[in-house]
């Protein structure tokens, strides 16, 4: 079946949320702070840190890199702790 003129092909994005659960890896509750310790941190978890700091805007995330000198991939100059920076996030070096 032909559509008429005013129908377009795929001339919009739209955005959706899937809902997920974290849980943390230490909290200080009464602070409201979270230490996530990442050895290897790949772009899911990236993606994933993200939205759970958009989620959840009162809470203080600190990622605790076991190797922040690590890039986030062979072919990126950034490495884990650059990310956290340009992103925003707190981060410090944890034991190697």
């Amino acid at each position: 079946a032909q559509l008429g003129s005013e129908w377009e092909y795929e001339a919009i994005r739209l955005t959706y949320t899937v809902q997920h659960t974290y849980t943390p890896d230490f909290i200080d509750r009464d602070r409201r702070i979270i230490r996530e310790a990442k050895g290897h941190f790949p772009a899911e978890d990236r993606r994933k840190m993200k939205a759970v700091r958009a989620a959840n805007p009162d809470w203080r995330i600190i990622i605790v890199l076991q190797r922040p000198e690590t890039r986030i991939s062979k072919k990126s100059k950034t490495t884990y702790a650059g990310w956290c920076e340009r992103n925003g996030f707190e981060w410090e070096a944890g034991p190697s």
